[in-house]
């Protein structure tokens, strides 16, 4: 990243270094208002630009929440960690690559997710927006279990591993795991790649 920001102009490097204070700015007001609540003003006061470069940038809230969304899965690295899982040829290596992913995943999301839930409980594009995540989530997740089909057990398509599998992954367990009872990190990556190969392998 270093080395791109190099050969950037400088005002690209300002145009980046603005979209990044909108994003912030958005996502904490977000956290601290409410998606409904929070108007383009309240962002740009925040952020120190003019209404009119928020709109300019991203068009609407709803394009801040994407890029809020986009953000984040760039801190967890989580693409970049399941895209490492589908290349490895010893199935059970991959679930465990695919488990560390998903700690990743939801280990990073905290902010993201309350923001999420607020914005989708009382507006319908941002419902929407979510929707659009998760259909994303179960499409990439289809695309990886499609990958190790030859690797599952004999009698479990890549349509059910799927379904088990998301369903093992989801947010809500890794927070009444991690978050209510206590458990680390580490214990939760441990217990679902355990888990993992238990249901989807011999």
């Amino acid at each position: 990243m270093e080395n791109v920001n190099k050969s950037l102009t400088h005002r690209q490097r300002q145009a980046l270094a603005t979209r990044q204070l909108i994003v912030d700015a958005a996502r904490d007001l977000f956290l601290d208002q409410g998606y409904v609540a929070t108007t383009i003003e309240a962002i740009s006061a925040r952020a120190g630009v003019g209404v009119s470069t928020v709109y300019a940038i991203f068009g609407n809230k709803r394009g801040i929440l994407r890029a809020i969304r986009q953000a984040w899965h760039n801190e967890s690295g989580q693409r970049e960690i399941f895209a490492q899982a589908a290349q490895q040829p010893d199935p059970v290596r991959c679930l465990e690559i695919a488990a560390h992913a998903t700690r990743r995943q939801w280990q990073t999301s905290a902010a993201m997710i309350a923001v999420y839930q607020s914005a989708a409980a009382a507006d319908p594009e941002a419902a929407a927006e979510l929707a659009e995540a998760l259909g994303g989530r179960r499409a990439n997740l289809t695309r990886f279990i499609t990958g190790m089909a030859s690797m599952l057990r004999p009698d479990l398509d890549a349509g059910r591993a799927t379904d088990i599998f998301l369903a093992l992954t989801r947010a809500e367990v890794y927070q009444e795991l991690v978050d209510t009872a206590g458990w680390s990190p580490d214990e939760y990556e441990r217990w679902l790649a355990d888990l993992l190969k238990q249901q989807l392998l011999l």
